[in-house]
């Protein structure tokens, strides 16, 4: 695997801080895939789990996707992979393919890059139109940095056991 990752900012103010780690992990989860088959990427990591590699990517889409579109720019958008919000639904990649998730997760990261970049600041918020809850964009960052940290551990062990490739 090549590692062509930006490592975050050492020094800094927090936004670069922030930005730098989510791209970081978002680089993570595209390196975890790399170089694998369709086959490969939809490889289940125990039964009865329908988590594979390519479930993990089309997750983090909707993530995105709910998070930056939905709860900070207001944008009345349905899930992905879901009609009735079941995020779950995303995990079972029993027939996607590489191009379909990567094509949806690259999108959806690049709303949320050009989201990001036009607010004014970690203290603009939106609401979550299901519970109502408010949310800043700093805790909407650090939400998908604990998210893609978790979900790049269980990447670790899925890759391990297709191929034996380990570490970050």
């Amino acid at each position: 695997m090549t590692d062509d990752r930006t490592e975050p900012p050492v020094t800094g103010g927090e936004r670069e801080t922030l930005r730098g780690y989510l791209d970081w992990h978002r680089a993570t989860l595209a390196r975890k895939c790399e170089g694998l088959s369709d086959d490969d990427l939809r490889r289940r990591s125990m039964p009865p789990s329908t988590l594979s590699l390519l479930g993990l990517v089309r997750h983090m889409a909707e993530v995105e996707r709910s998070w930056f579109r939905r709860v900070i720019a207001g944008e009345d958008v349905p899930l992905v992979w879901s009609a009735d919000r079941d995020f779950q639904a995303a995990y079972d990649a029993t027939g996607a393919d590489r191009a379909e998730a990567f094509a949806a997760w690259e999108a959806e990261v690049a709303h949320a890059r050009r989201i990001e970049g036009a607010a004014s600041s970690l203290e603009v918020t939106g609401v979550d139109r299901m519970t109502g809850e408010v949310y800043s964009l700093r805790l909407v960052m650090l939400h998908l940095i604990q998210e893609y940290a978790r979900h790049n551990g269980h990447a670790d062990l899925i890759r391990e056991g297709i191929d034996g490739a380990t570490g970050v």
